[in-house]
C-alpha cells in the first residue's frame, strides 16, 4: 500500500512539472503582450496574446487583451470573436458584457444588443442601445419607453433625440416628433438631413412658415437639394405667403417633370392666396394643353368671379360642369374653393 501511494505521488508530481512550463509560457507571453500593448505596438501585442492562448486555452485575460488590440487595429471581427470566447469563459465579466453590448449594436444584431444591454448593469448607454435597437426592429412602443429613459439621463444626446423623433414620425405621431426633431437639429446643426426632416414634419402639420425656416437651415448646413426637396420647399414657400419665390421653385420642378398636375396645384394655391390673375394664367395653360379640362375651366370661372366678373365666371363654371359632371358636387361658383380641384 505504501508503494502504491508513493507511486501515485510521483505521478502527480510529474504531471504538475509537465504542466508548469505551459502555465509559465502562457503567463510569459501574456506579459509580453501587455508590454507591447502599452507601447502601442498592437500587431506584436496580438501575436503575443495569441501565443499565450496556445499555451492556455482558458486564459480569459489573454482573449480580452487580444480583443482590445484588435479593436485598436480596427480588426473588429477578430476583436468580437475574442470577446465572445472570453464571455464563454466568464459569463459574468462586466467588461466583456459591456464591449459585446456595443459591438452587437454596431454589427446591427439588434436582438443580441438588447440581450447584452439588459445584462449590463454598469452600462450608462444600456437604455439608449435597447431603445435604438427596438426602433430598428420597428417596435415603436418599446423604443419610445427606453429612448425616453435614455434622454432623461442624457438630454443633450442628439442621436437619441433624433431616433425618438423618427420613432414618433414612423408611428404617425408627428406632433410628438416635433419636439425631439427640434432638439436634435439644434444639437447637431451639421446634420442637414435632420433639419430637412424637421421641415417635413412641420409641413405635414401645416406649419408652413416653420417648414420654410427648417428647409432654409438644411440648405445653409450643406443639404444637397433634389426634386423632392425643391418641391416641398416650393410648396411651403407658397403656402406661407412667399408667393414669387415659391412659384419660381415649383416651376423649376415642372420643367423637369412636365406633370400638368403641378400647374393645377399652382392654380389652386395661388387662388387661395388671393392671387387670382396668376391663378388664371395657370388655368389657361392647362386649358391649352387640354381644352376639355373641366377642372381648369371651373377654377378659372371661380377666379373671374373673385375678380368681379361674375357673369363670365358663372358661365365658365356651368360649361365646366357640362364637361365634367362630377364638378356639380362642388360649392357654388360664388363660394370659396379653398380645397382646390
Amino acid at each position: 500500500m505504501k508503494n502504491i501511494l508513493t507511486l501515485l505521488a510521483i505521478c502527480l508530481a510529474t504531471k504538475a512539472m509537465a504542466n508548469s512550463p505551459l502555465i509559465d509560457s502562457s503567463q510569459y507571453y501574456f506579459n509580453k503582450g501587455m508590454e507591447e500593448k502599452n507601447a502601442k505596438r498592437y500587431l506584436i501585442a496580438s501575436q503575443m496574446f495569441e501565443k499565450a492562448i496556445v499555451f492556455n486555452k482558458n486564459y480569459t485575460e489573454a482573449y480580452i487583451g487580444n480583443a482590445e488590440v484588435n479593436n485598436e487595429m480596427r480588426k473588429t471581427d477578430q476583436a468580437k470573436a475574442n470577446y465572445v470566447k472570453a464571455y464563454e469563459l466568464q459569463p459574468s465579466n462586466m467588461i466583456v458584457i459591456k464591449e459585446l453590448t456595443n459591438m452587437y449594436y454596431n454589427y446591427r444584431q439588434w436582438d443580441k444588443a438588447i440581450e447584452f444591454a439588459n445584462k449590463c448593469a454598469n452600462c450608462d448607454n444600456a437604455d439608449r442601445i435597447i431603445g435604438m435597437s427596438h426602433y430598428k426592429k420597428e417596435d415603436y412602443a418599446l423604443a419610445e419607453k427606453f429612448l425616453l429613459k435614455a434622454i432623461a439621463k442624457s438630454p443633450n444626446d442628439a442621436e437619441a433625440n433624433y431616433t425618438l423623433a423618427r420613432n414618433y414620425m414612423d408611428a404617425d405621431l408627428n406632433r410628438k416628433a416635433v419636439t425631439y426633431f427640434e432638439k436634435a437639429a439644434s444639437l447637431s446643426p451639421d446634420k442637414s438631413n435632420w433639419a430637412y426632416e424637421l421641415g417635413l414634419v412641420y409641413f405635414d402639420l401645416n406649419n408652413f412658415k416653420a417648414a420654410v425656416v427648417a428647409f432654409d437651415n438644411a440648405l445653409k448646413n450643406g443639404f444637397t437639394p433634389n426634386n423632392d426637396f425643391n418641391e416641398n420647399y416650393g410648396y411651403a414657400l407658397l403656402y406661407s405667403g412667399e408667393v414669387e419665390k415659391g412659384e419660381a421653385k415649383i416651376l423649376e420642378i415642372f420643367k423637369k417633370k412636365g406633370n400638368k398636375e403641378i400647374l393645377r396645384e399652382l392654380a389652386t394655391i395661388l387662388y387661395n392666396q388671393k392671387q387670382y390673375e396668376r391663378s388664371l394664367d395657370y388655368c389657361q395653360k392647362l386649358i391649352e394643353v387640354d381644352p376639355k379640362d373641366g377642372k381648369a375651366l371651373y377654377q378659372a370661372g371661380l377666379a373671374f368671379i373673385k375678380l368681379g366678373k361674375k357673369d363670365k365666371g358663372q358661365s365658365m363654371c356651368d360649361k365646366a360642369i357640362e364637361l365634367d359632371p362630377t364638378l356639380a358636387g362642388k360649392k357654388s361658383a360664388v363660394g370659396d374653393m379653398s380645397g382646390g380641384l
